[in-house]
Protein backbone atom coordinates (compact mmCIF):
# COMPACT_ATOMS: atom_id res chain seq x y z
CA UNK A 1 0.00 0.00 0.00
CA UNK A 2 1.15 4.02 -0.54
CA UNK A 3 1.32 6.39 1.71
CA UNK A 4 -1.62 8.41 0.69
CA UNK A 5 -4.12 8.54 3.84
CA UNK A 6 -6.73 7.20 0.81
CA UNK A 7 -4.59 4.07 0.32
CA UNK A 8 -4.19 2.96 3.87
CA UNK A 9 -7.93 3.36 4.31
CA UNK A 10 -9.08 1.26 1.27
CA UNK A 11 -6.44 -1.56 2.41
CA UNK A 12 -8.49 -1.27 5.92
CA UNK A 13 -11.62 -1.50 4.48
CA UNK A 14 -10.37 -4.33 1.69
CA UNK A 15 -9.02 -6.14 4.96
CA UNK A 16 -12.34 -5.74 7.08
CA UNK A 17 -14.40 -7.37 3.57
CA UNK A 18 -11.89 -10.30 3.52
CA UNK A 19 -12.72 -10.48 7.29
CA UNK A 20 -16.29 -10.07 7.35
CA UNK A 21 -16.71 -12.58 4.77
CA UNK A 22 -14.21 -15.29 5.63
CA UNK A 23 -16.00 -15.27 9.01
CA UNK A 24 -19.37 -14.75 7.99
CA UNK A 25 -19.57 -17.17 4.85
CA UNK A 26 -21.07 -14.54 2.43
CA UNK A 27 -19.88 -14.93 -1.21
CA UNK A 28 -16.89 -12.84 -1.89
CA UNK A 29 -16.08 -10.59 -4.54
CA UNK A 30 -13.32 -11.88 -7.08
CA UNK A 31 -10.52 -9.41 -5.89
CA UNK A 32 -11.24 -10.63 -1.87
CA UNK A 33 -8.10 -12.64 -2.10
CA UNK A 34 -8.68 -16.32 -0.62
CA UNK A 35 -12.27 -15.66 0.30
CA UNK A 36 -15.03 -18.49 0.22
CA UNK A 37 -17.95 -18.87 1.54
CA UNK A 38 -17.48 -22.38 2.54
CA UNK A 39 -14.94 -21.72 4.91
CA UNK A 40 -11.45 -20.09 6.00
CA UNK A 41 -8.81 -21.36 2.89
CA UNK A 42 -5.42 -22.99 4.58
CA UNK A 43 -2.50 -24.68 3.28
CA UNK A 44 -0.45 -27.85 4.78
CA UNK A 45 2.76 -29.29 4.09
CA UNK A 46 1.44 -32.11 1.94
CA UNK A 47 4.34 -34.48 2.72
CA UNK A 48 5.14 -34.59 5.96
CA UNK A 49 4.04 -37.69 7.49
CA UNK A 50 2.83 -38.72 10.56
CA UNK A 51 2.68 -34.33 11.34
CA UNK A 52 -0.01 -34.33 8.17
CA UNK A 53 -0.51 -34.77 4.50
CA UNK A 54 -2.69 -34.68 1.70
CA UNK A 55 -4.45 -37.67 1.07
CA UNK A 56 -4.85 -39.74 -2.41
CA UNK A 57 -8.54 -38.59 -1.74
CA UNK A 58 -7.40 -34.75 -1.56
CA UNK A 59 -8.12 -35.15 2.59
CA UNK A 60 -6.01 -33.13 5.14
CA UNK A 61 -4.53 -36.21 7.36
CA UNK A 62 -1.91 -36.46 10.39
CA UNK A 63 -1.43 -35.30 14.02
CA UNK A 64 -1.98 -31.51 12.30
CA UNK A 65 -5.12 -32.26 10.85
CA UNK A 66 -6.25 -33.82 13.76
CA UNK A 67 -5.98 -31.33 16.29
CA UNK A 68 -6.71 -28.75 14.06
CA UNK A 69 -9.95 -30.12 13.65
CA UNK A 70 -10.47 -30.13 17.08
CA UNK A 71 -9.74 -26.55 17.95
CA UNK A 72 -11.94 -25.46 14.37
CA UNK A 73 -14.33 -26.94 16.10
CA UNK A 74 -14.20 -25.82 19.59
CA UNK A 75 -13.78 -22.28 17.84
CA UNK A 76 -16.94 -22.28 15.89
CA UNK A 77 -14.62 -21.59 12.75
CA UNK A 78 -15.27 -23.60 9.45
CA UNK A 79 -11.73 -24.11 7.68
CA UNK A 80 -11.59 -24.90 4.10
CA UNK A 81 -8.04 -27.41 2.51
CA UNK A 82 -6.79 -25.41 -0.56
CA UNK A 83 -4.50 -28.12 -2.22
CA UNK A 84 -0.67 -27.85 -2.60
CA UNK A 85 1.89 -29.61 -4.46
CA UNK A 86 4.98 -29.20 -1.47
CA UNK A 87 5.81 -27.14 1.48
CA UNK A 88 7.37 -24.17 -0.62
CA UNK A 89 3.81 -23.90 -2.70
CA UNK A 90 1.87 -23.41 0.59
CA UNK A 91 4.11 -20.80 1.42
CA UNK A 92 3.96 -18.70 -1.34
CA UNK A 93 0.21 -19.65 -1.29
CA UNK A 94 -0.07 -17.70 2.12
CA UNK A 95 1.77 -14.85 1.22
CA UNK A 96 -0.23 -13.85 -1.73
CA UNK A 97 -3.32 -14.25 -0.17
CA UNK A 98 -4.74 -17.72 -1.26
CA UNK A 99 -4.42 -19.15 2.13
CA UNK A 100 -5.40 -17.05 5.51
CA UNK A 101 -3.66 -20.37 7.84
CA UNK A 102 -0.61 -22.21 7.64
CA UNK A 103 -1.80 -25.64 9.91
CA UNK A 104 1.45 -26.53 11.63
CA UNK A 105 4.95 -24.75 11.92
CA UNK A 106 7.62 -23.08 13.93
CA UNK A 107 7.69 -19.60 14.58
CA UNK A 108 10.67 -17.43 13.00
CA UNK A 109 11.44 -13.72 12.59
CA UNK A 110 11.32 -13.66 8.92
CA UNK A 111 7.89 -15.72 9.06
CA UNK A 112 6.67 -13.46 11.68
CA UNK A 113 6.56 -9.92 8.67
CA UNK A 114 3.81 -11.47 7.48
CA UNK A 115 1.84 -14.04 9.76
CA UNK A 116 0.77 -14.17 13.28
CA UNK A 117 1.06 -17.12 15.18
CA UNK A 118 -1.61 -18.62 17.89
CA UNK A 119 -0.14 -20.21 21.07
CA UNK A 120 1.86 -23.51 20.73
CA UNK A 121 -0.60 -26.44 19.09
CA UNK A 122 1.89 -29.32 20.07
CA UNK A 123 5.11 -29.46 21.63
CA UNK A 124 7.72 -31.71 20.00
CA UNK A 125 11.20 -32.04 21.29
CA UNK A 126 14.35 -32.53 18.92
CA UNK A 127 16.37 -35.66 19.80
CA UNK A 128 19.43 -37.08 18.96
CA UNK A 129 19.08 -40.16 17.75
CA UNK A 130 22.22 -42.72 17.16
CA UNK A 131 22.74 -46.56 16.51
CA UNK A 132 22.46 -48.73 19.24
CA UNK A 133 26.43 -48.91 20.21
CA UNK A 134 26.77 -45.30 20.39
CA UNK A 135 26.96 -44.04 23.74
CA UNK A 136 24.39 -41.62 25.75
CA UNK A 137 24.55 -37.84 24.82
CA UNK A 138 24.86 -35.16 27.36
CA UNK A 139 26.23 -32.94 26.05
CA UNK A 140 26.85 -31.84 22.04
CA UNK A 141 29.50 -29.33 22.57
CA UNK A 142 31.31 -32.84 24.13
CA UNK A 143 31.53 -34.54 20.71
CA UNK A 144 34.42 -33.50 18.72
CA UNK A 145 34.18 -34.11 14.98
CA UNK A 146 30.87 -36.25 15.02
CA UNK A 147 29.02 -36.18 11.91
CA UNK A 148 25.30 -34.85 12.57
CA UNK A 149 22.92 -36.11 9.58
CA UNK A 150 20.57 -33.14 8.92
CA UNK A 151 17.74 -33.28 5.97
CA UNK A 152 17.68 -29.75 3.92
CA UNK A 153 16.05 -26.60 4.47
CA UNK A 154 15.60 -27.45 8.44
CA UNK A 155 15.62 -24.90 10.56
CA UNK A 156 18.03 -25.46 13.07
CA UNK A 157 20.74 -26.43 10.98
CA UNK A 158 21.81 -22.80 11.62
CA UNK A 159 21.88 -22.73 15.41
CA UNK A 160 24.14 -26.06 15.70
CA UNK A 161 26.34 -24.82 13.20
CA UNK A 162 26.64 -21.46 15.61
CA UNK A 163 26.22 -23.16 18.54
CA UNK A 164 28.37 -26.82 18.05
CA UNK A 165 31.06 -25.73 15.23
CA UNK A 166 32.94 -28.80 16.45
CA UNK A 167 30.30 -31.16 14.76
CA UNK A 168 30.51 -31.64 10.91
CA UNK A 169 27.16 -31.44 9.63
CA UNK A 170 25.90 -33.87 6.53
CA UNK A 171 22.92 -32.36 4.53
CA UNK A 172 20.28 -35.52 3.20
CA UNK A 173 17.54 -34.35 0.39
CA UNK A 174 15.12 -36.45 3.17
CA UNK A 175 14.50 -37.27 6.73
CA UNK A 176 14.54 -41.44 5.98
CA UNK A 177 18.29 -40.83 4.01
CA UNK A 178 19.16 -38.76 7.42
CA UNK A 179 18.61 -41.92 9.49
CA UNK A 180 19.76 -44.59 6.42
CA UNK A 181 23.34 -42.60 7.29
CA UNK A 182 23.28 -43.18 10.96
CA UNK A 183 22.09 -46.72 10.38
CA UNK A 184 24.68 -48.12 8.16
CA UNK A 185 27.54 -45.94 10.31
CA UNK A 186 27.91 -43.10 7.66
CA UNK A 187 26.79 -40.71 10.40
CA UNK A 188 27.02 -41.13 13.88
CA UNK A 189 23.63 -39.00 14.58
CA UNK A 190 20.72 -37.14 13.47
CA UNK A 191 18.94 -34.81 15.63
CA UNK A 192 15.34 -34.57 14.50
CA UNK A 193 11.58 -34.42 16.21
CA UNK A 194 11.14 -37.38 18.54
CA UNK A 195 7.26 -37.55 16.16
CA UNK A 196 9.29 -37.95 13.10
CA UNK A 197 12.05 -40.01 14.26
CA UNK A 198 9.71 -42.73 15.83
CA UNK A 199 7.44 -42.74 12.67
CA UNK A 200 10.60 -43.09 10.02
CA UNK A 201 12.33 -45.49 11.93
CA UNK A 202 9.35 -47.65 12.48
CA UNK A 203 8.30 -47.62 9.19
CA UNK A 204 11.67 -48.27 7.63
CA UNK A 205 12.32 -50.90 10.31
CA UNK A 206 15.76 -49.52 11.59
CA UNK A 207 15.86 -51.03 14.81
CA UNK A 208 19.39 -50.93 15.32
CA UNK A 209 18.74 -46.79 16.15
CA UNK A 210 18.02 -45.75 19.46
CA UNK A 211 17.14 -41.90 21.47
CA UNK A 212 20.03 -41.26 22.87
CA UNK A 213 19.52 -37.95 24.05
CA UNK A 214 17.80 -34.18 24.08
CA UNK A 215 18.75 -30.78 22.89
CA UNK A 216 17.44 -29.09 25.68
CA UNK A 217 15.72 -25.44 24.28
CA UNK A 218 15.35 -27.37 20.65
CA UNK A 219 11.82 -28.39 20.95
CA UNK A 220 9.27 -27.74 18.38
CA UNK A 221 6.79 -25.49 19.05
CA UNK A 222 4.31 -25.53 16.23
CA UNK A 223 1.96 -23.41 15.81
CA UNK A 224 -1.01 -21.97 13.02
CA UNK A 225 0.22 -19.42 11.28
CA UNK A 226 -2.64 -16.57 9.83
CA UNK A 227 -2.12 -13.77 7.98
CA UNK A 228 -1.57 -10.26 9.19
CA UNK A 229 -4.83 -8.97 8.18
CA UNK A 230 -7.05 -11.06 9.93
CA UNK A 231 -4.96 -12.28 13.27
CA UNK A 232 -6.85 -10.09 15.50
CA UNK A 233 -10.40 -11.86 14.95
CA UNK A 234 -8.66 -15.23 14.11
CA UNK A 235 -5.80 -15.85 16.45
CA UNK A 236 -8.05 -15.50 19.85
CA UNK A 237 -10.85 -17.69 18.35
CA UNK A 238 -7.94 -20.21 17.47
CA UNK A 239 -6.14 -19.94 20.43
CA UNK A 240 -9.16 -20.55 22.84
CA UNK A 241 -9.58 -23.70 20.89
CA UNK A 242 -6.30 -25.08 21.65
CA UNK A 243 -6.77 -24.32 25.08
CA UNK A 244 -9.72 -26.43 25.23
CA UNK A 245 -7.64 -29.47 24.04
CA UNK A 246 -6.41 -31.67 26.86
CA UNK A 247 -2.92 -32.98 26.86
CA UNK A 248 -4.82 -36.58 26.74
CA UNK A 249 -6.65 -35.70 23.77
CA UNK A 250 -3.15 -34.57 21.87
CA UNK A 251 -1.54 -38.05 23.52
CA UNK A 252 -4.68 -39.51 21.96
CA UNK A 253 -4.22 -37.75 18.66
CA UNK A 254 -0.31 -38.98 18.40
CA UNK A 255 -0.68 -42.65 19.14
CA UNK A 256 -3.26 -43.09 16.26
CA UNK A 257 -0.49 -41.84 13.74
CA UNK A 258 2.71 -43.25 15.63
CA UNK A 259 1.74 -46.55 17.40
CA UNK A 260 3.13 -49.58 16.65
CA UNK A 261 0.30 -51.67 14.57
CA UNK A 262 0.22 -55.16 15.05
CA UNK A 263 -1.54 -58.36 13.90
CA UNK A 264 -2.92 -60.29 16.20
CA UNK A 265 -4.27 -62.90 13.30
CA UNK A 266 -1.61 -65.07 11.49
CA UNK A 267 -2.78 -66.39 8.42
CA UNK A 268 -3.40 -70.35 8.88
CA UNK A 269 -1.37 -71.05 5.44
CA UNK A 270 1.45 -69.63 6.28
CA UNK A 271 2.10 -71.62 9.56
CA UNK A 272 2.83 -74.60 7.41
CA UNK A 273 5.50 -75.87 9.99
CA UNK A 274 7.96 -75.27 12.97
CA UNK A 275 9.53 -71.69 10.98
CA UNK A 276 5.89 -70.26 11.06
CA UNK A 277 5.36 -70.68 14.66
CA UNK A 278 9.16 -69.42 15.46
CA UNK A 279 8.06 -66.43 13.21
CA UNK A 280 5.23 -65.85 15.09
CA UNK A 281 7.18 -65.74 18.57
CA UNK A 282 9.67 -63.58 17.16
CA UNK A 283 7.37 -60.85 15.87
CA UNK A 284 5.85 -60.99 19.02
CA UNK A 285 9.08 -60.76 21.23
CA UNK A 286 9.40 -57.64 18.73
CA UNK A 287 6.41 -56.55 19.57
CA UNK A 288 6.83 -55.73 23.36
CA UNK A 289 10.90 -54.93 22.82
CA UNK A 290 9.48 -51.96 21.04
CA UNK A 291 6.62 -51.06 23.25
CA UNK A 292 8.67 -51.03 25.87
CA UNK A 293 11.04 -48.43 24.12
CA UNK A 294 7.93 -46.61 23.48
CA UNK A 295 7.09 -46.59 26.99
CA UNK A 296 10.51 -45.57 28.12
CA UNK A 297 10.26 -42.83 25.93
CA UNK A 298 7.31 -41.37 27.35
CA UNK A 299 8.31 -41.58 30.18
CA UNK A 300 11.51 -39.63 29.63
CA UNK A 301 9.66 -36.77 28.57
CA UNK A 302 7.24 -37.24 31.84
CA UNK A 303 9.88 -37.08 33.92
CA UNK A 304 11.57 -33.96 31.97
CA UNK A 305 7.92 -32.10 31.74
CA UNK A 306 5.90 -30.13 34.18
CA UNK A 307 2.41 -31.92 34.14
CA UNK A 308 0.04 -28.88 34.27
CA UNK A 309 1.99 -26.44 32.41
CA UNK A 310 3.54 -28.29 29.99
CA UNK A 311 6.83 -26.51 30.15
CA UNK A 312 10.43 -27.88 31.55
CA UNK A 313 10.39 -29.11 34.76
CA UNK A 314 12.64 -28.45 37.69
CA UNK A 315 14.56 -31.56 37.33
CA UNK A 316 15.16 -31.02 33.84
CA UNK A 317 15.86 -27.04 34.37
CA UNK A 318 18.73 -28.00 36.18
CA UNK A 319 19.70 -30.85 34.26
CA UNK A 320 19.92 -28.05 31.12
CA UNK A 321 21.89 -25.99 33.85
CA UNK A 322 24.58 -28.07 33.66
CA UNK A 323 25.14 -28.49 30.46
CA UNK A 324 24.98 -24.76 30.46
CA UNK A 325 27.40 -24.54 32.93
CA UNK A 326 29.85 -27.02 31.06
CA UNK A 327 29.40 -24.98 27.69
CA UNK A 328 30.56 -22.16 29.81
CA UNK A 329 33.31 -23.09 31.20
CA UNK A 330 34.70 -24.91 27.80
CA UNK A 331 33.65 -21.74 25.30
CA UNK A 332 33.00 -19.34 26.78
CA UNK A 333 30.56 -16.67 26.79
CA UNK A 334 27.24 -15.76 28.72
CA UNK A 335 23.93 -16.89 29.86
CA UNK A 336 20.73 -14.63 31.34
CA UNK A 337 18.42 -15.88 34.06
CA UNK A 338 14.94 -14.75 34.52
CA UNK A 339 13.63 -15.69 37.35
CA UNK A 340 9.52 -14.92 37.34
CA UNK A 341 7.18 -14.98 40.15
CA UNK A 342 2.87 -14.11 39.54
CA UNK A 343 2.13 -11.09 41.39
CA UNK A 344 -0.85 -12.08 44.22
CA UNK A 345 -0.71 -15.45 43.13
CA UNK A 346 -2.21 -16.56 46.19
CA UNK A 347 -4.88 -14.67 46.44
CA UNK A 348 -6.17 -16.18 43.09
CA UNK A 349 -5.91 -19.76 44.50
CA UNK A 350 -7.34 -18.64 47.96
CA UNK A 351 -10.72 -16.37 46.91
CA UNK A 352 -11.27 -18.53 43.76
CA UNK A 353 -10.33 -21.93 44.43
CA UNK A 354 -7.24 -24.04 42.82
CA UNK A 355 -8.46 -25.60 39.77
CA UNK A 356 -8.66 -21.50 38.75
CA UNK A 357 -5.04 -20.86 40.17
CA UNK A 358 -4.09 -23.79 38.01
CA UNK A 359 -5.79 -22.32 34.99
CA UNK A 360 -3.73 -19.35 34.98
CA UNK A 361 -0.83 -20.90 35.64
CA UNK A 362 -1.40 -22.63 32.44
CA UNK A 363 -2.30 -19.88 30.36
CA UNK A 364 0.79 -17.69 32.01
CA UNK A 365 2.76 -20.31 30.76
CA UNK A 366 1.50 -20.25 26.84
CA UNK A 367 2.56 -16.24 27.16
CA UNK A 368 5.52 -16.81 28.53
CA UNK A 369 6.88 -19.42 25.98
CA UNK A 370 5.82 -17.63 23.32
CA UNK A 371 6.96 -14.40 24.38
CA UNK A 372 10.35 -15.87 24.89
CA UNK A 373 10.46 -17.05 21.43
CA UNK A 374 13.05 -19.76 19.70
CA UNK A 375 16.40 -20.66 21.67
CA UNK A 376 15.36 -19.25 25.14
CA UNK A 377 14.40 -22.60 27.23
CA UNK A 378 11.43 -21.79 29.75
CA UNK A 379 10.41 -23.60 33.20
CA UNK A 380 8.43 -24.32 36.05
CA UNK A 381 10.86 -23.46 38.84
CA UNK A 382 8.16 -24.06 41.71
CA UNK A 383 4.58 -23.12 42.50
CA UNK A 384 4.03 -19.55 40.69
CA UNK A 385 7.76 -19.27 39.90
CA UNK A 386 9.41 -19.59 36.63
CA UNK A 387 13.18 -19.76 34.97
CA UNK A 388 13.85 -18.29 31.77
CA UNK A 389 17.00 -19.33 30.56
CA UNK A 390 18.96 -17.75 27.79
CA UNK A 391 21.86 -18.29 26.02
CA UNK A 392 24.22 -15.61 24.66
CA UNK A 393 22.17 -12.59 25.99
CA UNK A 394 23.06 -9.28 27.33
CA UNK A 395 22.19 -7.05 29.86
CA UNK A 396 20.28 -5.01 27.54
CA UNK A 397 18.64 -7.71 25.96
CA UNK A 398 17.96 -9.91 28.70
CA UNK A 399 16.41 -6.81 30.10
CA UNK A 400 14.56 -6.17 27.38
CA UNK A 401 13.32 -10.19 26.80
CA UNK A 402 11.80 -9.71 30.72
CA UNK A 403 10.33 -6.73 29.42
CA UNK A 404 8.48 -8.59 26.63
CA UNK A 405 7.44 -11.13 28.44
CA UNK A 406 6.21 -9.26 31.42
CA UNK A 407 3.57 -6.86 28.73
CA UNK A 408 2.46 -9.99 27.19
CA UNK A 409 1.17 -11.36 30.32
CA UNK A 410 -0.25 -8.07 32.00
CA UNK A 411 -1.39 -5.82 28.53
CA UNK A 412 -4.16 -8.64 27.50
CA UNK A 413 -7.20 -9.97 29.85
CA UNK A 414 -6.61 -13.98 30.50
CA UNK A 415 -9.28 -16.53 29.38
CA UNK A 416 -11.50 -15.70 32.70
CA UNK A 417 -11.66 -11.87 32.03
CA UNK A 418 -9.00 -10.83 34.56
CA UNK A 419 -5.48 -9.39 34.23
CA UNK A 420 -2.59 -10.77 36.00
CA UNK A 421 1.21 -9.67 36.61
CA UNK A 422 4.25 -11.11 37.89
CA UNK A 423 7.62 -9.63 38.80
CA UNK A 424 11.20 -10.66 37.46
CA UNK A 425 14.53 -10.07 38.72
CA UNK A 426 16.96 -10.74 36.04
CA UNK A 427 21.40 -11.39 36.30
CA UNK A 428 23.80 -12.74 33.92
CA UNK A 429 25.85 -15.94 34.60
CA UNK A 430 29.72 -15.36 32.86
CA UNK A 431 32.05 -17.61 32.36
CA UNK A 432 35.50 -17.03 34.04
CA UNK A 433 39.02 -17.29 33.23
CA UNK A 434 39.67 -20.26 35.18
CA UNK A 435 37.05 -22.74 36.82
CA UNK A 436 33.45 -23.17 37.01
CA UNK A 437 30.85 -20.02 36.91
CA UNK A 438 28.92 -19.06 40.11
CA UNK A 439 25.69 -21.01 39.14
CA UNK A 440 24.35 -20.33 42.85
CA UNK A 441 25.80 -16.75 42.86
CA UNK A 442 23.54 -15.90 39.41
CA UNK A 443 20.45 -17.38 40.69
CA UNK A 444 20.57 -15.89 44.18
CA UNK A 445 21.19 -12.36 42.36
CA UNK A 446 18.09 -13.31 40.27
CA UNK A 447 16.20 -13.92 43.50
CA UNK A 448 17.56 -10.62 44.98
CA UNK A 449 16.86 -9.27 41.97
CA UNK A 450 12.75 -10.56 41.76
CA UNK A 451 12.27 -9.29 45.51
CA UNK A 452 13.76 -5.83 44.56
CA UNK A 453 10.75 -5.45 41.85
CA UNK A 454 8.18 -6.56 44.60
CA UNK A 455 9.27 -4.27 47.18
CA UNK A 456 9.06 -1.40 44.16
CA UNK A 457 5.10 -2.09 43.66
CA UNK A 458 5.56 -5.03 41.88
CA UNK A 459 4.58 -5.99 37.65
CA UNK A 460 8.27 -4.94 36.94
CA UNK A 461 11.57 -6.22 36.42
CA UNK A 462 14.90 -5.50 38.14
CA UNK A 463 18.32 -6.49 37.05
CA UNK A 464 21.40 -7.05 39.99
Amino acid sequence: MGGQSGGQLGGWWARLLVLAVLLAGLPAPAHAAGASPDGIPYCVDPDWAPYEWISGQGRHEGIAADLLRLVAERAGLTLRLTPTADWNESLQAAREGHCMMLSFLNTTAQRRQWLTFTDPLYIDPNVVITHQDHAAVTDLAALDGQRVALPKGTSIEERLRREYPKLVIVITETEAEAFGLVSTGKADMAIRSMTVAVDTIRKKGWFNLKVAGQVPGYENLLRIGVRNEVAEELVPRLNSGIASVTPEERVAVANRHVAIEVTTGIDPDLVWNGAGVLGGILAASLFWVLKLKSLNRRLHVLSHTDGLTGLENRSSLNAYLAVVMARLTRQGGVVALILIDVDHFKQVNDSRGHQAGDRVLTELSARLKQAAGDGVTVGRWGGEEFLAICPDLSETDAKALAERMRKAVAEVPFADGHHYTFSAGVSLLSAVPQGMPDLDAALARADQALYAAKSAGRNCMNYL
